[in-house]
């Protein structure tokens, strides 16, 4: 296929989509955001203890290995790895 990332595009749509969350909050239940963060810092922990015991996973290979989608595991290690976790 040939496709690259595409660093303006990735930009915009995680800039929409911190637009959207932010909008989603103002409506939400706290309660179900507060359930939300809870299974965000468990994906994130299982992310950690996976790379622990396997060494480092490529996007691909995680997202198969905990049920997220190519474009969530892509977010979440960059995440981490900005926070300096992995």
């Amino acid at each position: 296929m040939g496709e690259g990332v595409d660093p303006t595009r990735m930009c915009q749509t995680l800039v929409d989509k911190v637009a959207q969350s932010k909008q989603l909050m103002a409506i939400t239940d706290p309660d179900l955001l507060v359930l939300f963060e809870d299974w965000f810092e468990e994906l994130e922990n299982e992310i950690i203890a996976l790379n622990g015991q396997y060494g480092p996973l490529g996007a691909e290979a995680l997202a198969k290995r905990i049920g997220l989608s190519l474009r969530g595991a892509t977010f979440l290690l960059s995440k981490l790895q900005r926070e300096k976790k992995l």
